[in-house]
């Protein structure tokens, strides 16, 4: 078998030990995008769609999203999250950008979290703004 840390020597699927690994404050940033009707990115810029307030929705899912990374990613480890944050802007009439920076200290990143609530805000997004788009 391979050197790929997910299998052991017989191929088994194991969770990586980072037991030895030393603990230090770990960040990541994602980011992703949603595209729309320029009509309906009015609407999201107004909080004006009748679903509510499209970016604190997402913004609330995607956090909850990164917390629960490890039960949605296999081998993922459970981590004490220090931070999440997710940002928005708009760099054109039809872009929703999406920003998560994630933060822990800990003995393992939190690359998975921050791209799992990028995914959850776009989805998100998406599910708001999908009966008007």
């Amino acid at each position: 078998m391979s050197e790929l840390s997910h299998f052991d020597a017989a191929g088994a699927s194991r969770m990586v030990d980072v037991g030895d690994k030393p603990v230090s404050h770990r960040t990541a940033k994602a980011s992703g995008q949603v595209r729309v009707q320029a009509s309906t990115l009015e609407l999201i810029r107004r909080r004006e769609l009748s679903k509510g307030d499209v970016c604190e929705v997402a913004r609330l899912a995607g956090i909850m999203a990164a917390k629960r990374t490890p039960e949605l990613i296999p081998l993922c480890h459970t981590l004490p999250l220090d931070s999440v944050r997710v940002d928005f802007d708009f760099p054109d009439a039809t872009t929703v950008r999406i920003e998560a920076t994630v933060s822990v200290t800990s003995r393992t990143g939190v690359e998975m979290e921050a791209l799992t609530a990028v995914s959850v805000t776009a989805l998100t997004i998406y599910d708001m703004c999908k009966s008007v788009d």
